[in-house]
């Protein structure tokens, strides 16, 4: 091993059984179920790590808390400073809570209402919230200038030795409640600290245990910097999947994850929404978009795990309810069921009901209609969205407008377009 390779951070068993140690009082040790949905739908024995269902509905209480209860006495005197778009955050605000110290909680102006809330409400008296910037990386920026005027540390969301330390807990608590081996982990991956931490655990105590990181297809930061060799930052990300969507992977977490991590795919964020429908309505679970990920790849391993015993960490459910009609829209849109076009209506009576009659088929509904009429001109535009029964009647139904001089533009598959729609 090279110098350069022995100054490369790696989690020691010591350090996480300390930080399990330590963050024993306010962590519930989350159950190891096993899925009857999924675990029929691929011959396997699927089994879902809850982290969900801690008190603050994820799992980066772990860490959050594990470096903040490190810190020394006068430091936690001065208090301790954030960034983050939720789950970070509210780990942070309740460990602020629970060991009497203020914190600093910046986050963009876009994050969903109700992860605002639970942090004031996680964080009480001890905490201040700012909301500064449009992203992440905004606020990130804000909250470094902030901590180093008033002498705060920085208590980062995934690139820190203690809260990797922190979230590699899981993968303790993982082995200890399976009851045979485990042949793969699904995981997901926004900065790397859950994956850096649990893999670190794995390689060292179950090697033969095939660790798959997962993220999401606007945002693959990891799969970028592992194709590149080295950590780059994405110009831009899909941003849906907040939990887990970074322009950047933490310079540590890349180090451990590029020797560890068996694969690195995304799933597209379609997909991701059927998954949290699938999960709210066959197993009455409720998981926000990061914590559906994992869950979401199994299709690409349906062969390999046949027989096989997987683990999927489910890891938060902070879901805005007010995001549910977006999500349900995404995963039409995903399955092929959702089509919105410019349509070219000819500027006559009985034009709409030809359409009706003529072009749609039998089991075609249109779900959006915007229409304004066109003073001399042959034909007016109008957007129109449809669902249909079955994929299959894509085909069908455009060759039926093109026939009837209806067809004017496809939508879906033009983003600078769609974007205004869904």
């Amino acid at each position: 091993m090279s110098l350069l390779q022995k100054d490369i951070y790696r989690p020691d068993l010591k350090d996480v059984k300390k930080a399990a140690e330590r963050i024993s009082k306010v962590v519930v040790n989350t159950p190891l179920a096993d899925s009857f949905t999924y675990s029929a739908k691929y011959d396997a024995r699927i089994l879902f790590k809850r982290e969900d269902l801690q008190q603050v509905r994820s799992y980066k209480i772990r860490g959050a808390y594990n470096k903040i209860s490190s810190l020394p006495q006068e430091q936690l005197k001065k208090g301790v400073i954030c960034a983050s778009a939720g789950n970070h955050a509210q780990g942070v605000a309740f460990a602020c809570n629970k060991l009497k110290t203020k914190g600093v909680i910046y986050m963009p102006i876009t994050t969903p209402r109700q992860k605002v809330e639970q942090t004031n409400m996680f964080g009480g008296e001890w905490v201040e919230v700012v909301l500064k910037g449009d992203t992440f990386d905004d606020s990130y920026k804000n909250a470094i200038k902030h901590g180093e005027k008033f002498g705060q540390v920085f208590i980062h969301p995934f690139d820190d030795e203690k809260v990797i330390e922190g979230q590699a807990t899981i993968g303790m608590e993982i082995l200890e409640q399976a009851d045979g081996p485990i042949d793969y982990v699904f995981a997901p991956f926004g900065g790397g600290g859950l994956l850096a931490g649990l893999s670190s655990v794995f390689k060292q105590l179950s090697p033969n245990t095939k660790i798959i990181g997962v993220e999401p297809e606007g945002a693959p930061s990891m799969l970028s910097s592992m194709k590149a060799g080295k950590v780059i930052e994405l110009e831009t990300i899909e941003r849906f999947v907040d939990g887990a969507a970074v322009q950047k992977v933490g310079s540590r977490n890349f180090e451990i994850c590029k020797e560890n991590l068996d694969a690195m795919i995304t799933v597209p964020e379609g997909k991701i929404c059927q998954t949290i429908l699938d999960l709210y309505n066959k197993d009455a679970i409720v998981v926000e978009p990061a914590g559906a990920m994992a869950i979401s790849a199994l299709d690409s391993y349906a062969e390999d795990l046949k027989g096989k015993t997987a683990v999927c960490i489910v890891s938060g459910s902070n879901n805005d309810i007010t995001r549910t009609a977006e999500i349900k829209e995404r995963a039409l849109l995903y399955a092929g069921i959702k089509h919105y076009f410019i349509i070219s209506f000819p500027q006559r009576a009985g034009a709409l009901r030809e359409f009706v009659d003529k072009v749609l088929g039998p089991n075609d509904d249109i779900t959006h209609f915007e229409y304004s009429k066109k003073h001399h001109r042959e034909n007016g535009p109008a957007v129109v969205g449809i669902e249909l029964n079955d994929p299959a009647d894509f085909e069908p139904l455009v060759a039926r407008m093109k026939k009837k001089n209806f067809f004017g533009e496809y939508l879906n598959d033009k983003p600078n377009l769609f974007q205004f729609l869904v």
